[in-house]
């Protein structure tokens, strides 16, 4: 098995907790998104026409996009189980993922790109307007953890999802709100897991 990876890249990051908790052993193949690599490499480009990581190599089978390996991976090798079993909540499990993907992941990178501009070409409403979606992102997780260990009960790839942005929430200037007792939980949980804890090395 073979993941095209970028190390900073958090779809990537998403696949290799995932591989973690499924104890998969593979071989990173490191594809330089600073210099382009992704849109000028012939070879990657076959495998991924979007040019984009992570792409994930499992003998003769090709899948690239973070979620679709994910369901890939948990289809071929079910255990440990991270999709609930009921459609409901495998429905829930998939509209959280596609809400962090789709907004929560972005307002992260968002914020990450305006931070790593020199302090005086910084955009203070660009960076408050984005640090308050992610405000916002938490207090709506901590409705769905109600009562819960984690988003679907069991620890699911709607958490694994979530992981990357939540790790550098502090370097985004972002605070969790201690009035969120669920996320912060949740948060402190998930640090816990040694999947996770590799991520942060």
């Amino acid at each position: 098995m073979k993941l095209y990876d970028y190390p900073d890249c958090p779809f990537a990051q998403k696949v290799r907790v995932v591989l973690a908790e499924k104890e998969l052993e593979y071989e990173t193949v490191f594809v330089d998104l600073r210099t382009g690599e992704h849109r000028q490499n012939a070879e990657f480009l076959k495998l991924n026409p979007y040019g984009k990581v992570p792409v994930l190599i499992d003998e003769e089978v090709v899948v690239y996009d973070s979620t679709i390996i994910n369901e890939y991976l948990e289809d071929e090798y079910p255990h440990p189980n991270l999709m609930p079993a009921d459609s409901a909540n495998r429905a829930r499990v998939r509209t959280l993922e596609d809400y962090c993907d789709n907004s929560f992941l972005p307002s992260a990178g968002f914020v990450q790109a305006e931070l790593s501009k020199p302090v005086e070409e910084q955009d203070a409403e660009r960076l408050a307007r984005y640090r308050n979606e992610l405000q916002r992102g938490l207090k709506r997780l901590e409705a769905f953890l109600a009562g819960k260990e984690y988003l679907a009960g069991e620890f699911s790839l709607a958490d694994v999802a979530f992981v990357p942005a939540l790790l550098i929430l502090p370097r985004l200037g972002v605070e969790v709100d201690p009035a969120l007792r669920g996320v912060t939980a949740w948060i402190n949980r998930l640090k816990q897991r040694p999947s996770v804890q590799n991520l942060e090395r």
